[in-house]
């Protein structure tokens, strides 16, 4: 139950029944946040400034609701009221595939104006998420995190951070941080632990260490997973052409050969790799847990993944397509993405993967 004892600040919101809440989508990308949300929050507002991104969103999402341009031109007093704010803000100063710069850099640091604009609402969301890469928790001991966990206890929120792999719902490995804040005059007992559990792994306690006012948020552990790779992935997909399968098969260093070997006498028929460059020499580098590497943006080769795969008593390789990329983020299967190869794996590279969102939902 969502309450305002004071009834200064916030409407007086109950989370029971079958209604859809409203909430604000922040960066909203290609829309998988707001599929996730379902049945549980509608969104009423959504904004993301790549035009590629947000032609995947209004092919899925009512477009009247969606504000394509920077936050840095949205004011808070325009918006329509809501019980969540969502934001799932730019992660290339906290990723280490990006620059690390932090979050008070150009990208990352989008994270205070979306905050600005919530304070110029008439009545802030009483329940907000912000999403990022595990390196907003594990980077520089966890020192951006505590500016952005104080920044929100400034605003009446309490504040607490979990860590939620892709891989317990998808065959994806994709942590992700979700710190969920909820206006303090909200009773929350029923919503609180009393110690750390599965989705606080050492980054998340060291970073809550010495803090005020963390909430450990009470998450019961999901079921185990089903799916695996080769069920997501078309085995009969094109794969490239028997020279350039054979340079990239060229690639994978020996130990990694071996333990393929083995995989396939094993029974896999499928196996991914990323492209990396190791001592000046590119080697192609593969799992073996059956779980796909995290989906990137496509930028630079080394981004996007590639699969082995065992077909008519030889080996090829070949790219992930993009109904895959879909499939491993957790789209359902009538979930449009238009536009180019690139494009589409932007979209699902850049996104958000539903059944975590929908499990924290």
């Amino acid at each position: 139950m969502l309450s305002d004892s004071s009834s200064a600040s916030h409407a007086s919101v109950a989370l029971s029944g079958p209604t859809a809440f409203p909430f604000l989508d922040f960066f909203a990308g290609s829309g998988l946040v707001t599929e996730a949300l379902q049945p549980y929050f509608i969104a009423v507002w959504a904004n993301d400034i790549c035009e590629k991104k947000a032609a995947v969103y209004c092919a899925n999402h009512p477009k009247e609701h969606f504000y394509l341009g920077s936050i840095a031109t949205v004011h808070g007093s325009t918006l329509p009221p809501a019980t969540l704010s969502w934001a799932s803000f730019p992660c290339q100063d906290l990723s280490l595939a990006g620059n690390l710069k932090g979050i008070v850099s150009a990208r990352s640091g989008l994270v205070w104006r979306w905050l600005q604009v919530m304070d110029d609402m008439q009545q802030r969301p009483p329940l907000i998420v912000a999403e990022n890469v595990a390196g907003l928790v594990s980077a520089q001991g966890g020192a951006h995190y505590r500016q952005l966990h104080m920044a929100l206890l400034e605003r009446g929120y309490r504040v607490g951070a979990l860590l939620l792999d892709a891989v317990h719902w998808t065959p994806q490995s994709r942590p992700r941080v979700f710190v969920v804040g909820v206006d303090r005059t909200v009773d929350v007992a029923h919503l609180r632990a009393t110690a750390p559990h599965w989705a606080h792994p050492r980054s998340i306690q060291q970073a809550a260490a010495h803090l005020p006012e963390w909430t450990w948020w009470r998450l019961p552990p999901p079921p185990q997973r089903r799916s695996s790779l080769a069920s997501v992935i078309d085995l009969h997909a094109p794969c490239h052409d028997p020279q350039r399968s054979a340079h990239n098969l060229s690639l994978i260093p020996s130990s990694h050969r071996k333990r393929l070997l083995s995989a396939l006498k094993a029974g896999e028929v499928v196996v991914p790799g990323y492209k990396r460059t190791r001592r000046g020499r590119q080697v192609l580098e593969l799992r073996f847990d059956g779980v796909a590497g995290c989906i990137r943006t496509p930028e630079g080769g080394s981004s996007r993944q590639l699969l082995v795969i065992s077909r008519d008593g030889a080996l090829h390789t070949r790219l992930l397509t993009v109904p895959e990329t879909a499939r491993l983020m957790g789209a359902p299967r009538h979930y449009k993405i238009p536009g180019s190869y690139n494009d589409g794996y932007k979209a699902m590279g850049d996104a958000v993967a539903v059944p975590a969102v929908r499990y924290l939902a």
